[in-house]
């Protein structure tokens, strides 16, 4: 079984002990709406350098584009893994 490292006890009894939730918690959050994921938290931030043209494309497709791009980049690691250098 995986176990999420940033998951949160909640055997707390009053809910004045329940844990802040900062910004920092929020970043790193998923966020769901009616069920369906409409962005991915963001643990770990990386500056990539990518071409203006391709970007444009994402931005195009409205809010989230940045979610859009990198469920793509992760789909496209799924189907190639022999071109990816472990």
């Amino acid at each position: 079984m995986n176990v999420n490292k940033n998951f949160m006890d909640t055997d707390w009894i009053d809910e004045d002990d329940a844990p802040e939730l900062t910004d920092a918690f929020f970043e790193q959050a998923d966020e769901y709406n009616n069920g369906i994921l409409i962005r991915r938290g963001f643990a770990s931030k990386e500056i990539v350098n990518l071409d203006s043209d391709i970007i444009a494309i994402f931005k195009a497709t409205g809010e989230n584009w940045q979610a859009k791009m990198n469920d793509v980049l992760r789909e496209w690691v799924k189907l190639h893994p022999d071109l990816i250098a472990h």
